[in-house]
Protein backbone atom coordinates (compact mmCIF):
# COMPACT_ATOMS: atom_id res chain seq x y z
CA UNK A 1 0.00 0.00 0.00
CA UNK A 2 1.43 3.74 -0.82
CA UNK A 3 1.98 5.72 2.37
CA UNK A 4 -0.19 8.38 3.14
CA UNK A 5 0.50 11.91 3.26
CA UNK A 6 -1.09 13.88 6.34
CA UNK A 7 -3.61 15.55 3.37
CA UNK A 8 -4.83 12.48 2.04
CA UNK A 9 -5.61 11.06 5.79
CA UNK A 10 -9.23 12.00 6.23
CA UNK A 11 -12.67 10.57 6.57
CA UNK A 12 -13.99 7.53 8.59
CA UNK A 13 -11.37 4.86 9.91
CA UNK A 14 -12.84 1.51 11.75
CA UNK A 15 -10.94 -0.07 14.28
CA UNK A 16 -10.11 -3.71 14.60
CA UNK A 17 -11.60 -5.33 17.33
CA UNK A 18 -10.09 -7.85 18.92
CA UNK A 19 -12.49 -10.80 18.47
CA UNK A 20 -12.12 -13.39 21.58
CA UNK A 21 -13.38 -16.83 22.38
CA UNK A 22 -14.56 -17.70 25.94
CA UNK A 23 -10.86 -19.06 26.78
CA UNK A 24 -9.21 -15.75 25.50
CA UNK A 25 -8.14 -17.10 22.39
CA UNK A 26 -8.29 -14.87 19.34
CA UNK A 27 -10.78 -16.22 17.15
CA UNK A 28 -9.22 -15.14 13.72
CA UNK A 29 -11.91 -16.08 11.61
CA UNK A 30 -13.77 -14.16 13.11
CA UNK A 31 -11.25 -11.09 12.55
CA UNK A 32 -11.49 -12.09 8.61
CA UNK A 33 -15.42 -11.73 8.71
CA UNK A 34 -14.72 -8.21 10.89
CA UNK A 35 -12.37 -6.81 8.17
CA UNK A 36 -14.31 -8.03 5.29
CA UNK A 37 -17.50 -5.96 6.28
CA UNK A 38 -15.44 -2.83 6.99
CA UNK A 39 -14.36 -3.56 3.24
CA UNK A 40 -18.25 -3.63 1.92
CA UNK A 41 -18.96 -0.75 4.29
CA UNK A 42 -16.42 1.48 2.05
CA UNK A 43 -15.02 2.94 4.87
CA UNK A 44 -12.06 5.27 4.93
CA UNK A 45 -9.29 3.20 6.10
CA UNK A 46 -9.01 0.54 8.33
CA UNK A 47 -6.60 0.73 11.61
CA UNK A 48 -5.50 -2.29 14.56
CA UNK A 49 -3.83 -2.30 17.34
CA UNK A 50 -5.76 0.93 18.76
CA UNK A 51 -7.31 0.37 22.36
CA UNK A 52 -10.25 -1.56 21.33
CA UNK A 53 -7.59 -3.84 19.81
CA UNK A 54 -5.99 -4.65 22.97
CA UNK A 55 -2.82 -4.24 21.55
CA UNK A 56 -1.59 -4.15 25.13
CA UNK A 57 -3.08 -7.43 25.65
CA UNK A 58 -1.54 -9.00 22.40
CA UNK A 59 1.28 -11.92 22.35
CA UNK A 60 3.97 -10.75 19.37
CA UNK A 61 3.15 -13.84 17.30
CA UNK A 62 -0.49 -12.63 17.91
CA UNK A 63 0.40 -9.11 16.75
CA UNK A 64 2.35 -10.20 13.74
CA UNK A 65 -0.55 -12.68 13.00
CA UNK A 66 -3.09 -9.91 13.30
CA UNK A 67 -1.03 -7.23 11.20
CA UNK A 68 -0.58 -10.17 8.23
CA UNK A 69 -4.29 -10.40 8.39
CA UNK A 70 -5.22 -6.72 8.06
CA UNK A 71 -2.73 -6.44 5.42
CA UNK A 72 -3.64 -8.99 2.94
CA UNK A 73 -6.92 -7.78 3.50
CA UNK A 74 -6.99 -4.81 2.91
CA UNK A 75 -4.56 -4.96 0.15
CA UNK A 76 -6.69 -6.99 -1.84
CA UNK A 77 -9.20 -4.74 -1.05
CA UNK A 78 -7.08 -1.34 -2.36
CA UNK A 79 -7.99 -0.09 1.02
CA UNK A 80 -5.81 2.26 3.13
CA UNK A 81 -5.13 0.52 6.09
CA UNK A 82 -2.74 2.15 9.32
CA UNK A 83 -0.99 -0.32 11.81
CA UNK A 84 -0.89 0.71 15.53
CA UNK A 85 2.68 -0.37 16.84
CA UNK A 86 2.00 0.85 20.49
CA UNK A 87 3.40 -0.88 23.46
CA UNK A 88 4.53 0.39 26.75
CA UNK A 89 7.82 -0.50 26.24
CA UNK A 90 9.91 1.46 23.57
CA UNK A 91 12.09 -0.96 22.49
CA UNK A 92 9.00 -3.66 22.14
CA UNK A 93 7.29 -0.54 20.32
CA UNK A 94 10.56 -0.32 17.63
CA UNK A 95 10.55 -4.44 17.28
CA UNK A 96 6.82 -4.29 16.26
CA UNK A 97 7.51 -1.96 13.26
CA UNK A 98 10.30 -3.35 12.13
CA UNK A 99 8.93 -6.49 11.88
CA UNK A 100 5.43 -4.74 10.65
CA UNK A 101 7.10 -2.38 8.02
CA UNK A 102 7.03 -5.07 5.03
CA UNK A 103 3.64 -5.20 5.14
CA UNK A 104 3.58 -1.38 3.80
CA UNK A 105 0.72 -0.10 5.33
CA UNK A 106 -0.32 3.81 4.76
CA UNK A 107 0.32 4.65 7.77
CA UNK A 108 1.46 3.84 11.32
CA UNK A 109 0.02 4.54 14.68
CA UNK A 110 2.30 5.30 18.07
CA UNK A 111 1.72 5.79 21.47
CA UNK A 112 4.63 7.19 23.54
CA UNK A 113 6.13 5.09 26.37
CA UNK A 114 3.71 4.74 29.08
CA UNK A 115 5.13 2.74 31.97
CA UNK A 116 6.93 6.65 33.30
CA UNK A 117 5.75 9.51 31.26
CA UNK A 118 8.64 10.64 29.40
CA UNK A 119 9.93 14.25 29.17
CA UNK A 120 9.27 16.53 25.75
CA UNK A 121 13.14 15.71 24.88
CA UNK A 122 12.41 11.80 25.50
CA UNK A 123 9.64 12.13 23.65
CA UNK A 124 11.08 13.64 20.34
CA UNK A 125 14.18 11.09 20.78
CA UNK A 126 11.37 8.25 20.90
CA UNK A 127 9.14 9.79 18.01
CA UNK A 128 12.70 10.45 15.64
CA UNK A 129 13.63 7.09 16.16
CA UNK A 130 10.41 5.59 15.33
CA UNK A 131 10.41 7.97 12.04
CA UNK A 132 13.85 6.93 10.87
CA UNK A 133 12.80 3.38 11.30
CA UNK A 134 9.36 3.58 9.39
CA UNK A 135 10.49 6.14 6.70
CA UNK A 136 8.73 6.44 3.99
CA UNK A 137 5.64 5.08 5.90
CA UNK A 138 4.27 8.25 7.75
CA UNK A 139 3.37 8.12 11.86
CA UNK A 140 0.30 9.20 13.04
CA UNK A 141 0.83 9.65 17.22
CA UNK A 142 -2.27 8.10 19.38
CA UNK A 143 -2.54 10.07 22.36
CA UNK A 144 -5.49 9.55 24.48
CA UNK A 145 -7.02 11.11 27.53
CA UNK A 146 -5.96 7.95 29.57
CA UNK A 147 -1.97 8.74 28.11
CA UNK A 148 0.59 9.28 30.65
CA UNK A 149 1.58 12.55 28.83
CA UNK A 150 -1.24 14.39 27.20
CA UNK A 151 0.51 16.29 24.56
CA UNK A 152 -0.62 20.35 24.93
CA UNK A 153 -1.08 22.12 21.43
CA UNK A 154 2.34 23.86 21.59
CA UNK A 155 3.81 20.77 22.67
CA UNK A 156 2.63 19.15 19.09
CA UNK A 157 3.54 21.92 17.54
CA UNK A 158 7.34 21.30 18.51
CA UNK A 159 6.45 17.66 17.20
CA UNK A 160 5.24 19.37 13.79
CA UNK A 161 8.39 21.03 13.72
CA UNK A 162 10.96 18.80 14.49
CA UNK A 163 9.73 15.03 13.27
CA UNK A 164 8.51 15.33 9.47
CA UNK A 165 8.20 11.60 9.38
CA UNK A 166 4.53 12.21 11.91
CA UNK A 167 1.85 13.60 9.67
CA UNK A 168 -1.20 13.34 11.99
CA UNK A 169 -2.83 12.75 15.21
CA UNK A 170 -5.67 10.81 17.10
CA UNK A 171 -6.31 12.56 19.82
CA UNK A 172 -10.32 13.92 21.96
CA UNK A 173 -10.36 17.02 20.63
CA UNK A 174 -10.91 20.18 22.73
CA UNK A 175 -13.03 23.66 23.36
CA UNK A 176 -12.72 26.72 21.09
CA UNK A 177 -9.57 27.34 23.47
CA UNK A 178 -8.19 24.06 21.84
CA UNK A 179 -9.00 24.26 18.79
CA UNK A 180 -7.83 28.26 18.38
CA UNK A 181 -4.18 27.08 19.43
CA UNK A 182 -4.43 24.10 17.14
CA UNK A 183 -4.55 25.67 13.80
CA UNK A 184 -1.17 25.42 13.07
CA UNK A 185 -1.31 21.90 13.66
CA UNK A 186 -4.53 21.19 11.56
CA UNK A 187 -2.98 23.03 8.66
CA UNK A 188 -0.11 20.85 8.59
CA UNK A 189 -1.24 17.83 10.14
CA UNK A 190 -4.53 15.17 9.47
CA UNK A 191 -5.88 15.43 12.79
CA UNK A 192 -8.72 12.84 13.85
CA UNK A 193 -11.06 12.94 16.62
CA UNK A 194 -13.65 10.38 17.96
CA UNK A 195 -16.25 9.06 16.06
CA UNK A 196 -19.43 11.17 18.09
CA UNK A 197 -17.90 14.14 17.86
CA UNK A 198 -17.02 14.36 13.85
CA UNK A 199 -19.52 16.42 12.41
CA UNK A 200 -18.25 19.29 14.93
CA UNK A 201 -14.73 18.50 14.82
CA UNK A 202 -14.78 18.70 11.15
CA UNK A 203 -16.79 21.97 11.50
CA UNK A 204 -13.32 23.46 13.81
CA UNK A 205 -10.95 22.10 11.34
CA UNK A 206 -10.60 18.40 12.19
CA UNK A 207 -9.94 16.02 9.04
CA UNK A 208 -12.11 12.72 10.25
CA UNK A 209 -12.38 9.84 12.90
CA UNK A 210 -10.91 6.98 13.92
CA UNK A 211 -14.37 5.94 14.65
CA UNK A 212 -16.01 4.64 17.91
CA UNK A 213 -19.15 4.87 15.80
CA UNK A 214 -18.08 2.67 13.19
CA UNK A 215 -17.72 0.27 16.39
CA UNK A 216 -21.98 0.65 16.36
CA UNK A 217 -22.86 0.30 12.46
CA UNK A 218 -19.61 0.75 9.87
CA UNK A 219 -21.45 1.40 7.24
CA UNK A 220 -23.76 4.30 9.44
CA UNK A 221 -20.64 6.04 10.53
CA UNK A 222 -19.52 5.97 6.91
CA UNK A 223 -22.83 7.81 5.64
CA UNK A 224 -22.92 10.24 8.20
CA UNK A 225 -19.51 11.05 7.19
CA UNK A 226 -20.47 11.59 3.47
CA UNK A 227 -23.00 13.49 4.97
CA UNK A 228 -20.98 15.90 7.03
CA UNK A 229 -18.94 16.44 4.03
CA UNK A 230 -21.91 16.69 1.20
CA UNK A 231 -24.70 18.68 4.01
CA UNK A 232 -22.93 19.94 6.52
CA UNK A 233 -26.08 21.51 8.26
CA UNK A 234 -27.63 18.26 8.04
CA UNK A 235 -24.21 16.22 9.33
CA UNK A 236 -24.64 18.66 11.84
CA UNK A 237 -28.00 18.18 12.95
CA UNK A 238 -27.81 14.36 12.97
CA UNK A 239 -24.55 14.84 14.99
CA UNK A 240 -26.05 16.67 17.64
CA UNK A 241 -28.43 13.41 18.18
CA UNK A 242 -25.58 11.13 18.21
CA UNK A 243 -23.53 13.14 20.54
CA UNK A 244 -26.87 12.91 22.63
CA UNK A 245 -27.17 9.57 22.02
CA UNK A 246 -23.75 8.70 23.48
CA UNK A 247 -23.50 10.82 26.44
CA UNK A 248 -26.96 9.07 27.85
CA UNK A 249 -26.02 5.40 26.49
CA UNK A 250 -22.43 4.88 26.17
CA UNK A 251 -20.21 7.27 27.94
CA UNK A 252 -21.82 5.64 31.14
CA UNK A 253 -20.53 2.53 30.30
CA UNK A 254 -17.43 4.28 31.86
CA UNK A 255 -18.49 6.70 34.26
CA UNK A 256 -21.14 4.66 35.52
CA UNK A 257 -19.96 1.34 35.60
CA UNK A 258 -16.45 1.78 35.87
CA UNK A 259 -15.39 0.10 32.35
CA UNK A 260 -13.06 1.08 30.00
CA UNK A 261 -12.38 2.74 26.80
CA UNK A 262 -12.01 -0.36 25.18
CA UNK A 263 -15.35 -2.28 26.95
CA UNK A 264 -17.46 0.79 25.78
CA UNK A 265 -16.18 0.34 21.79
CA UNK A 266 -16.76 -3.60 22.25
CA UNK A 267 -20.27 -3.07 23.86
CA UNK A 268 -21.17 -0.92 20.77
CA UNK A 269 -20.59 -3.60 18.42
CA UNK A 270 -22.49 -5.66 20.23
CA UNK A 271 -25.37 -3.58 20.18
CA UNK A 272 -24.94 -2.58 16.67
CA UNK A 273 -25.15 -6.35 15.64
CA UNK A 274 -23.32 -5.90 12.63
CA UNK A 275 -21.10 -8.73 13.23
CA UNK A 276 -22.67 -11.85 14.34
CA UNK A 277 -20.91 -14.35 16.71
CA UNK A 278 -18.73 -11.05 18.31
CA UNK A 279 -18.67 -10.82 21.79
CA UNK A 280 -17.77 -7.98 24.44
CA UNK A 281 -15.13 -9.86 26.21
CA UNK A 282 -11.97 -8.41 27.04
CA UNK A 283 -9.18 -9.83 28.13
CA UNK A 284 -8.26 -11.11 31.47
CA UNK A 285 -8.26 -8.84 33.79
CA UNK A 286 -10.10 -5.75 31.99
CA UNK A 287 -13.93 -6.73 32.72
CA UNK A 288 -16.56 -6.43 29.73
CA UNK A 289 -20.27 -4.74 29.17
CA UNK A 290 -22.85 -7.27 30.74
CA UNK A 291 -25.58 -8.09 28.07
CA UNK A 292 -27.82 -6.19 31.32
CA UNK A 293 -25.78 -2.83 29.92
CA UNK A 294 -25.97 -3.87 26.31
CA UNK A 295 -29.52 -4.64 25.38
CA UNK A 296 -31.44 -1.06 26.27
CA UNK A 297 -27.84 0.51 24.42
CA UNK A 298 -28.99 -1.65 21.32
CA UNK A 299 -32.55 -0.86 21.68
CA UNK A 300 -31.95 2.87 22.08
CA UNK A 301 -29.96 3.67 19.38
CA UNK A 302 -31.87 2.02 17.04
CA UNK A 303 -34.74 4.77 18.35
CA UNK A 304 -32.14 8.02 18.39
CA UNK A 305 -30.45 7.16 15.71
CA UNK A 306 -31.81 4.96 13.19
CA UNK A 307 -30.11 6.37 10.32
CA UNK A 308 -26.98 4.78 11.32
CA UNK A 309 -28.69 1.63 10.63
CA UNK A 310 -29.32 -0.44 7.19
Amino acid sequence: MRPLSAHEIRGNWATVLLPLRDDDTIDFCLLEAELDYFISARVNGVYSNGSAGEFHAQSEDEFDRICVTLAAKCGAAVLPFQIGVSHSHATAALARLVRAKPLAPSAFQVTLPDWFPPSMPEALDFLRRMAAEAAPIPLVIYNPPHAKRRLAPEELGVIAREVPGVVGMKVSGGDDAWYQAMKPVLGQWSVFIPGHLLADGLRRGAHGAYSNVACLSPTGAQRWYELCVNDPEAGAALGLRIGAFWAEHIAPIITRHGLSNMAADKAAVVAGGWLPGFSARLRWPYRSATSAIIRPIAVAARALVPELFP
